[in-house]
């Protein structure tokens, strides 16, 4: 029996990838190897602590992954993170040129540079695609899976990564103005997940004392001013120590993350550039499926799928440092990009 061209070029993909996740870390710079030596080497014996860190040194130490070299890691994680795509389904007419399956196809490619080591995105994968794997039990999703899938992000934020604690809020904000009958849906939907994302900053802040950006990303960024790894910093124009300029630095950070056209002027930097046409793409097929997605009267779980990739990217405007941090987390959402990029497509596995 003839092997579908779809399937035959995600088979072929897969072995390229997992063959180059093999052999990449010889040759990648200093500092894309800084996290994995922390997780693998654990210098400061911040196993099972709470925090990205911890958990991952833990999941890492408990598997005996931190005794194999990096390359034989990145294939393992690599092959995975693949069979968790492969069972998602490929779409039909993958083979072909459309502008969804090279979106793709670009995150699969660039699974080498960040997953051929032991990383932080790997176990970030894995929730993701138990999150979509509870969307997809029924077309018309509950309020009771609604909750606990909201729970999970709850869970996982205080075990792993804070931030995630704010994407089922700003969702549900999300979900309530899609309900909402007006010329603007769209706009107002991306609107809300970022008015949401401020609202709760200035809500933060009102409780401690400083808001959510100024207490993460800038006083971060602040000390990496100057690095030779620190060009495509993500800084707010203004201060953020006021409820004016969180805000202002939360609207940067959104556009500067999601609509990255100020990235042009690295033109001098292609890795910059091909993030910058990519990110576009990308944010242009979002909302051309959720334009499709807001026009049913019902909401399903596709629509659930668009609204939770919709809210990660505003809380990402709070809390990303740079460009090269944005393609990376973005990397962490894959089986949540797949999902909404290709929610309407009928699917073969």
């Amino acid at each position: 029996m003839l092997i579908k061209k779809e399937i035959l070029l995600f088979f072929i993909i897969s072995i390229l990838v997992t063959a180059a996740s093999f052999v990449i870390p010889e040759f990648l710079p200093d500092k894309y190897l800084f996290d994995a030596i922390l997780i693998a080497e654990d210098p400061h014996n911040e196993k099972g602590k709470l925090g990205s860190y911890g958990m991952t040194m833990l999941i890492y130490d408990y598997l005996k992954l931190n005794r194999l070299t990096f390359g034989q890691v990145g294939a393992v994680q690599t092959f995975i993170v693949l069979f968790l795509i492969y069972k998602l389904g490929i779409p039909k007419n993958f083979h072909k040129l459309y502008l969804s399956n090279l979106v793709i196809i670009v995150l699969f490619l660039i699974i080498p540079v960040y997953l051929s080591m032991p990383s932080k995105e790997f176990i970030n994968i894995i929730f993701i695609f138990i999150i979509i794997q509870l969307l997809r039990k029924s077309e018309h999703i509950t309020f009771k899976s609604i909750f606990w899938i909201f729970m999970l992000f709850l869970a996982f934020a205080y075990f792993y990564r804070t931030y995630y604690a704010l994407i089922p809020f700003v969702a549900i904000a999300v979900s309530i103005i899609s309900r909402i009958k007006t010329k603007f849906k769209v706009f107002n939907i991306f609107f809300i997940s970022i008015f949401a994302c401020i609202m709760i900053s200035l809500s933060y802040g009102i409780v401690r004392g400083e808001f959510i950006s100024s207490s993460t990303r800038e006083e971060l960024n602040k000390l990496r001013l100057g690095r030779d790894d620190s060009q495509t910093l993500i800084v707010s124009p203004i201060k953020t120590d006021t409820a004016i300029g969180e805000a202002v630095g939360i609207i940067h950070g959104y556009f500067s993350v999601n609509f990255p056209l100020n990235g042009l002027k690295f033109y001098y930097k292609p890795q910059v550039l091909f993030f910058v046409v990519w990110q576009m793409l990308l944010i242009l097929l979002i909302i051309n499926n959720t334009l499709k997605e807001s026009k049913h009267k019902r909401l399903t779980n596709k629509a659930w799928v668009l609204f939770l990739l919709i809210s990660y990217m505003a809380v990402q405007g709070i809390f990303e440092p740079d460009l090269g941090s944005s393609i990376r987390h973005k990397l962490g959402i894959l089986p949540l990009i797949y999902e909404a990029i290709f929610y309407k497509n009928e699917r073969i596995s």
